[in-house]
């Protein structure tokens, strides 16, 4: 058989055109793999930051890393044994005199047969007078699995799975995963990951006591709120100097100077205690010039007002 020159260029044109093809095609997939191992790079730099600035707001709240939580298979595994296995992998039948090792008979108890063909058999028999052992269960565990096949074709079976309702149908092969759409779902929960993260900061840069007023507005009902407590134990006090227990110059240091001090120094460990955000840069404001304005003040007039309510009485 004789080529033409013709043929023979046609020929030599169409494996230079699959070659260059095949080298576009190539380099196609060379850039598609760098691509993807740049976005992989890239997801692992944000996931390991997001990683750490979890760690530090778990620390800033007071949350401490949780213990590996135990594998609960391996408790289990420890118990049964390989029984487990067996049932998960099950073998081939076994055949009317092989030994069976994997039976619920090799486990039941004093007096058992460990083979699975030895001993009285309560399921059907093979049809020649001998007794069909576990093979001849199809719904115990280990062994339903395979399918009869029939004398002459080779003994290949395939993997069921076994539904609840006990008919076994082809176990199907899971679809490959394409990794750019992968990739892409990575991406979005990552988005996700930093979107919840943001409010979480903007969380913990809220205090405890009365989140969203602004610092001073928190600070003046702090020691004015402590102030009054101060005025309550004020009027305590006057009734009691009333009945004789505690005489006019006690009264007078203690509401001239003993409880504006004790409401001033309430309100500003309440304010550093629970007016502190978990997570803030430096000392948050306290305010103590107002403060100590607010409470040398407000229990004095709180005195002032009594008198005059009990003159008006009067």
């Amino acid at each position: 058989m004789t080529v033409s020159f013709e043929e023979y260029a046609a020929l030599a044109r169409q494996l230079s055109e699959q070659h260059r093809a095949g080298e576009q095609h190539a380099a196609a997939e060379s850039a598609r793999r760098r691509d993807l191992h740049a976005a992989v790079d890239y997801l692992q730099q944000r996931l390991t930051a997001q990683g750490q600035r979890l760690d530090q707001l778990g620390r800033a709240i007071g949350i401490d890393q949780p213990p590996p939580a135990a594998s609960p298979g391996a408790g289990a595994g420890q118990g049964t044994g390989t029984s487990g296995a067996a049932a998960t992998w099950p073998g081939p039948p076994p055949g009317p005199g092989s030994a069976s090792t994997t039976g619920p008979g090799s486990a039941a108890g004093p007096g058992s047969a460990s083979a699975a063909g030895v001993g009285p058999s309560t399921g059907p028999g093979t049809g020649d007078g001998e007794p069909a052992g576990a093979a001849g269960t199809p719904g115990r565990a280990g062994v339903g699995a395979y399918s009869e096949l029939p004398a002459g074709e080779a003994r290949l079976a395939l993997p069921m799975a076994v539904s609840p309702a006990g008919g076994g149908v082809p176990a199907q092969r899971a679809a490959a995963a394409d990794p750019a759409v992968e990739l892409e779902l990575a991406r979005r929960m990552a988005d996700e990951a930093d979107r919840h993260g943001q409010q979480a900061e903007l969380l913990a840069q809220r205090p405890v006591l009365l989140p969203t007023w602004s610092p001073l507005a928190r600070a003046v009902a702090v020691y004015a709120g402590c102030g009054a407590a101060g005025g309550v134990l004020m009027l305590m006090l006057v009734l009691a100097s009333g009945v004789g227990l505690v005489d006019g110059f006690t009264l007078g240091a203690w509401i001239c100077a003993g409880l504006p001090a004790v409401a001033f120094f309430g309100g500003y460990l309440v304010l550093g205690r629970w007016g502190r955000p978990a997570m803030v840069a430096g000392t948050p404001p306290r305010y103590p010039p107002l403060g100590f304005l607010i409470c040398f003040l407000l229990v004095p007039m709180a005195y002032c007002c009594y008198l005059l309510l009990v003159r008006g009485l009067r």
